[in-house]
């Protein structure tokens, strides 16, 4: 067994804790705690969650573009968007968490049949009106379900009861959805091309439904959850009634149910629901070739918030791994947290995990101190690993001098 001399650092960022940069730039400071000579490429991943317009931004010479918006809860908050340079000029990155994520809902305000989509239509309009006319969406992190109903609103949509009256924000209301009037949309919506990142697992209704899955998350109670079940169920009613003829299932297409269902809103004006790491990564759009770079790899480490039964689908680690698999080089998964069932998660090509927590602590402390954490997780494994080249070769040598001569 011998030491890694090339190791590959493509993680995702821990949700209301670390981006991707700094989980990244924290595992690397880890690494070379232990081996200081070692070559490390860090390769943060943009999974269309926390951090993407910003790493996209980066990656490409472009900018964040600032944009105040409405947020999850209904008041101001600050947000952005990212106009792209390079390659990819003209092109605008929307990450909707930076204007309807979970951590733009107080914690007492967690209920996913109130929060809204608003300000991520918002920010759609305000890349339509710098003149951008791809815009590829990010879904990740989401703290609404509204089936993306705020986000149309914004674009010029209309929602409306039996009666004409339009709904007010949320995902319960939508439960006496009955129109959804597109007459007043954005002029500049017939000639611009949206592309949703998602996660393909999401689906908007059913027992896998974003309510059922995903609701308890946000903070709905289990009464919430089945009232929000239904919203959806009659929303895709609605959406396959007045939406653009596009041929999406809204009830059970694949990415229908990404960030709370904002992939059935959008994909009714005729969004592309699109893999997310085929969309940002495959694309070629920040110009990176993650295959070739695990092929030249002896290591790779990847990692996110929590490791558990959802890992497997379509997950950052899970995503990582499967192309590691066919590069033959072995992963390790680091995690905020290790939740049920995350040793399945051998069973998809990550070969070790381990958490950043070794102590009890609450949730708050844990945040507050992700990157001291990660760092020192980090080391911990490298010394293993170190320990496993060392009796490797121990074995190796005493072998060597049992052997008859």
């Amino acid at each position: 067994m011998a030491v890694p001399q090339r190791i590959l650092i493509a993680p995702s960022g821990f949700k209301e804790s670390l981006d991707a940069e700094t989980v990244a730039r924290s595992i690397a400071a880890g690494v070379r705690r232990v081996l200081p000579g070692v070559q490390i490429t860090a390769v943060p991943i943009a999974d269309g969650g926390e951090g993407t317009a910003a790493t996209l931004a980066a990656a490409t010479g472009g900018v964040l573009v600032p944009v105040d918006v409405t947020g999850p809860v209904g008041k101001p908050v600050e947000s952005h968007f990212a106009r792209l340079g390079g390659s990819a000029t003209g092109t605008a990155v929307v990450e909707m968490a930076a204007a309807a994520g979970l951590r733009l809902v107080p914690r007492g305000q967690r209920d996913p049949g109130a929060t809204t989509t608003y300000g991520v239509g918002e920010l759609i309009r305000a890349a339509l009106d710098e003149g951008l006319r791809t815009i590829v969406i990010g879904c990740g992190d989401s703290g609404t379900s509204d089936g993306g109903a705020g986000a149309l609103q914004a674009l010029g949509a209309r929602v409306l009861d039996g009666k004409g009256r339009e709904l007010p924000f949320g995902g319960s209301a939508l439960i006496k959805a009955e129109h959804l009037d597109l007459t007043n949309l954005h002029p500049a919506l017939r000639e611009a091309t949206l592309i949703l990142a998602c996660n393909q697992h999401n689906v908007l209704c059913g027992r896998t439904g974003v309510a059922r899955v995903f609701g308890p998350q946000k903070g709905a109670s289990p009464e919430q959850v089945e009232k929000l079940a239904k919203a959806m169920r009659q929303w895709a009613r609605v959406l396959e009634r007045d939406g653009l003829p596009t041929g999406v299932d809204y009830r059970t297409g694949p990415g229908t149910g990404a960030s709370g269902g904002l992939g059935a809103g959008l994909a009714a004006l005729g969004a592309r629901l699109v893999p997310r790491f085929e969309a940002l990564i495959d694309s070629g759009l920040a110009g990176l070739d993650l295959d070739a770079l695990m092929r030249r790899a002896d290591l790779v480490i990847t990692a996110e918030g929590a490791i558990d039964f959802q890992t497997p689908n379509g997950k950052v680690p899970a995503v990582v791994a499967g192309r590691a698999q066919l590069a033959g080089v072995p992963v390790l998964a680091l995690a905020g947290s290790l939740g049920r069932g995350a040793p399945d998660v051998h069973d998809i090509g990550i070969d070790a995990i381990a958490s950043i927590m070794t102590i009890p602590m609450n949730l708050e402390d844990a945040v507050a101190n992700g990157e001291q954490l990660l760092i020192e997780a980090t080391e911990r494994t490298m010394r293993l690993l170190l320990l496993g080249a060392a009796v490797s070769a121990s074995i190796d040598s005493r072998h060597q001098e049992l052997r008859p001569a």
